[in-house]
């Protein structure tokens, strides 16, 4: 950490000026209020009537056909089980701590289960063990380390996962019986670059896995890995990097089902043989990317998600005729997630969300092309009717293609009435991740309470557009994902039905660097703006992100080790402009954060306010990287809220 880095956070702790010393603080359980006024009672009661939704994911089958979903009865998702359609929810969990993964053993026998839990958002997950007849579950991991991606082995005895717990930084592959008592066995030892390992699946012979090395989100690399050896061999070697979304073994252990996007611009799905190389392309007739798939334990179908324009369509594939199904449509479109096919391969359970639909599980019974909702979860005390749907556009940004503006897609969503109405500008994080109109009751309070427009922009960069439009920020250009914005400043002042005096920024993680970078870039144009668990200085970033991330993130934004990418990240870094931060600005920040330390939001802070801007900042003490518990988030939209107000006034 560099000496001036170091002192702007120490400056913090001794009483400077006048103006620092008079800043509010207020502690309510685990959060402090700093420089927040007091919100009125009665904005925080209609926040949290949008905010009481629940929604449910789909996690997999028991054994003797139960589904298992996680929902939220209290403050965090927790495990429950559903017998059937419109069945009661069995709650199996009661933790502190929202569940991150689950899945049943196969075994008829054991009616048990693993899942992930971490502590306060620190992402440090560990592997619990539990049986439905036992209260305590037993612990698995080694309770300090970070492990993940548990998968059964096809008998149900065994749970192969990826750990860092050998040295903190790599991702190694372990297996484990959990009803035998012994440790974890050491397959397969990732390497210290932080390159993550993870397990995709079992062979039907339980004698290999299928173990994917992701470098980037447009490098990773594809094995197969004997379990009693560790010895791997690769699995389609390409001489370019090669992004590798999903894959699984074929039923009779010939092949791999393999999602990737070598020599395409999207990601396709293929048939690749294990003994002759031979591909065969499976999703011919769609131009753009697939991004998860399912395989039924008997071989007879396959089903795979394509990513059209934000929103998902369900495919589905016959393997013994080689027939394209037609699964039937959902009443909407929307975001589809999480496909299990259950042990008889009958049945096809997925998540369903929609801008006015909170997610549900959903079962496509495959013989009879029969879809049936099997939870309906409540919207809270609101009238769905209302939801606004978000309509697709496209805007012109600063540069050209074949002699015409290349074109910015985003989603706009209008409050009814005529305008002109304020704009919130959301942006994504990732940077490859995409803003999709899923269920989302934030922007659905800003639209229809704040009569705010609210327009989410993909710029360059994003995911769901191909991998050429993927790489346009990448390097030297990262400023240039900050110019795509500018020009959505420009078209919005140009729309009849937006008040372009009345523009607010806000974005999360690398939507909270781009929020810090477009107040500095375009201050003159914006009332203010909100950032939750931004990039303030990407050389610090860097160096203080988890060990296990660090190579991770050195792909996307450069090595900050090399003499001239460190210079040029200092240089476009929030913190080396922050005096031109002259709107108001909100401080959103976990203090457990792993990815973005909270020393980053401390250090935008106090360096902001040194120069007379003005700024509220919340931080939980029992999060990490975003709010995850209900409380939690309710202060900190009721914050946003109330910070949006005065923005107005």
């Amino acid at each position: 950490m560099n000496r001036i880095y170091l002192w702007l956070l120490l400056a913090a702790a001794l009483p400077a000026d006048a103006s620092s010393a008079a800043l509010s603080r207020v502690e309510r359980g685990s959060l402090t209020y700093e420089n927040i006024p007091e919100a009125p009672a009665d904005l925080a009661e209609k926040v949290d009537g949008y905010l009481n939704a629940r929604q449910a994911t789909p996690l997999g089958w028991s054994p003797k056909g139960q589904l298992l979903i996680a929902t939220r009865f209290g403050d965090v998702d927790q495990l429950h089980l559903v017998e059937h359609a419109g069945g009661a929810r069995r709650q199996l969990t009661f933790l502190r701590d929202p569940i991150s993964a689950a899945a049943f053993s196969p075994d008829p026998g054991r009616s048990a289960y693993v899942f992930l839990k971490d502590a306060g958002g620190d992402e440090n997950a560990q592997l619990y063990y539990q049986r439905l007849d036992d209260p305590v579950p037993k612990l698995l991991s080694d309770g300090k380390s970070m492990n993940g991606a548990p998968v059964w082995s096809n008998m149900g005895r065994d749970v192969a996962f990826f750990s860092t717990a050998r040295d903190g930084i790599s991702y190694d592959i372990y297996v484990v019986d959990p009803e035998s008592g012994a440790l974890p066995r050491l397959v397969l030892a990732g390497d210290p670059s932080g390159a993550a390992w993870s397990v995709l699946d079992w062979s039907p012979d339980d004698a290999k896995l299928l173990v994917r090395k992701f470098i980037s989100i447009s490098e990773s690399y594809l094995y197969v890995v004997e379990v009693s050896s560790g010895q791997k061999r690769e699995v389609d070697s390409s001489p370019s990097k090669v992004g590798i979304l999903d894959a699984r073994f074929s039923r009779d252990g010939q092949g791999v089902y393999l999602i990737s996007d070598r020599e395409a611009e999207f990601a396709t799905l293929k048939y690749v043989s294990l003994f002759s190389s031979e591909k065969t392309l499976i999703s011919r007739r769609i131009a753009w990317d697939i991004e998860e798939l399912a395989v039924s334990r008997d071989g007879h179908y396959l089903a795979y998600v394509s990513n059209e324009a934000g929103l998902s369509k369900l495919n589905l594939v016959d393997l013994r005729t080689h027939q394209d199904l037609n699964p039937p449509r959902l009443h909407t479109p929307g975001i589809i997630d999480s496909l299990r096919f259950d042990a008889e391969g009958n049945r096809l359970a997925f998540g369903f969300a929609a801008a006015n639909q909170p997610r549900d599980a959903y079962v496509l019974d495959v013989a009879g092309n029969r879809l049936e909702a099997w939870t309906r979860s409540e919207a809270g005390a609101v009238d769905l009717a209302r939801f606004v749907i978000p309509r697709l556009k496209e805007y012109p940004t600063f540069d050209r293609i074949e002699g015409k503006p290349r074109q910015i897609p985003l989603y706009v969503y209008e409050p009814p009435g005529a305008g002109p109405h304020p704009v919130l500008m959301v942006l994504h994080g990732g940077p490859e991740s995409q803003f999709r109109p899923g269920f989302d009751p934030w922007i659905q309070y800003v639209v229809n309470e704040l009569g705010f427009a609210v327009v989410a922009p993909n710029v360059r960069g994003s995911s769901g557009y191909g991998k050429d439009y993927m790489a346009l920020d990448n390097g030297m250009l990262r400023e240039d994902a900050v110019k795509d914005i500018g020009a959505l400043i420009v078209w919005i002042g140009l729309q009849n039905s937006f008040d372009a005096k009345h523009v607010v920024v806000a974005g999360g993680s690398y939507g909270g660097y781009l929020t810090l970078a477009t107040l500095i870039n375009y201050s003159d144009r914006l009332r203010g703006g909100v950032d939750v668990a931004g990039i303030a200085d990407f050389v610090n970033f860097l160096t203080n992100t988890a060990p296990y991330r660090q190579n991770q993130r050195r792909a996307e934004y450069g090595d900050e080790r090399d003499p001239d990418t460190r210079g040029f990240l200092r240089r476009i870094s929030p913190l080396a402009n922050a005096e031109r931060i002259t709107r108001p600005l909100l401080v959103v920040h976990g203090k457990n954060d792993p990815r973005v330390p909270v020393s980053e939001a401390e250090v935008i802070v106090n360096t902001v306010r040194a120069k007379g801007g003005e700024v509220w900042y919340l931080l939980a003490a029992d999060e990490g990287h975003g709010y995850r518990k209900k409380l939690n988030r309710d202060a900190y939209y009721t914050t946003f809220a109330q910070f949006l107000l005065t923005l107005r006034q």
